[in-house]
């Protein structure tokens, strides 16, 4: 184990992440721990007061460390905590599509992934801020495939399969958005199918919809999808190829306001947030101190 002296590491577990136990994860880590002087507590969210009473756990209890156990909206809800003060943040992925963790190159084993938490490599982010109030940590998006996010909720669906099954009711449905794009360079408009703001490279799903993606840079992009045959939309789904650059547009910035004549939906890290017809965003420059494998660059 790196950690050479004392810590104090609060796990953040989502139950339910994924629809599958999490009782392997508590095995793993209680095994990891048990000969060790290092102290640990486990915080399991139930969906409904989670962020305050986890904001007051963490004020009371001043763990060295908190970790997210579960998908990326289990993560999602312990960074956008942890953005405001000092405290590292960890990720063991024990959702169905952890996009972030992936993103990152943390490995799939529980335990390589908790030998990375006692380490000492601790890194800032950038985040987005959007509308003054949400932070996105991956990546969000106004059109297709926030409707998809949205059919996925709405049935309950977990994983590729759960996406794939909804493909067929966003495809029929499909509209082009009418949309204005300003950024502190340029202003624009545009027909699209789905812009998205990227934070990061690559869906949960391994598709890369932003080669220039770098969480370390201080700004993000703004991908214009112009063109969508069902063959690129099943990109986004399976396949970790990259998107036809003849078909979409990139605009660097560091912030963005987005408007639609009508609205459209709107999804924030997975997270269906309804129909909106104008979105602000700005990038939070290395807000957020993450642990992080040595070989990431």
């Amino acid at each position: 184990m790196p950690a050479n002296h004392q810590l104090r590491i609060l796990f953040v577990l989502n139950p339910v992440s994924g629809g599958r136990s999490k009782a392997e994860w508590e095995s793993g880590i209680k095994n990891y721990y048990k000969d060790t002087e290092h102290t640990y507590e486990l915080y399991l969210t139930n969906g409904q007061n989670d962020r305050s009473s986890l904001t007051h756990w963490i004020e009371s209890w001043k763990p060295d460390r908190v970790v997210a156990v579960g998908g990326d909206g289990t993560l999602k809800l312990v960074a956008e905590i942890l953005a405001s003060n000092e405290i590292p943040l960890g990720i063991l992925p024990a959702g169905s599509a952890n996009g972030m963790a992936r993103e990152l190159g943390l490995p799939a084993s529980l335990e390589a992934c908790l030998d990375i938490i006692m380490g000492d490599n601790i890194r800032k982010i950038d985040t987005i801020k959007i509308n003054g109030k949400d932070t996105c940590l991956h990546l969000s998006d106004i059109g297709l495939n926030a409707q998809l996010v949205k059919y996925f909720e709405e049935n309950g669906w977990r994983g590729k399969l759960g996406y794939a099954r909804g493909l067929l009711r966003v495809l029929i449905n499909k509209k082009v958005l009418h949309v204005r794009i300003e950024t502190e360079q340029e202003s624009l408009i545009r027909d699209a199918f789905m812009v998205v703001l990227a934070n990061a490279r690559m869906y949960g799903t391994g598709a890369m919809i932003n080669p220039k993606g770098n969480l370390e840079d201080g700004v993000f992009e703004v991908i214009i999808i112009r063109k969508l045959s069902i063959s690129a939309f099943m990109k986004i789904l399976f396949r970790t190829r990259n998107f036809n650059p003849d078909k979409i547009e990139i605009l660097p910035a560091k912030s963005v306001v987005i408007e639609v004549k009508k609205k459209a939906y709107f999804q924030i890290d997975g997270e269906y947030k309804g129909q909106t017809k104008a979105i602000k965003a700005e990038v939070q420059k290395q807000v957020l101190p993450i642990m992080l494998p040595v070989t990431t660059t």
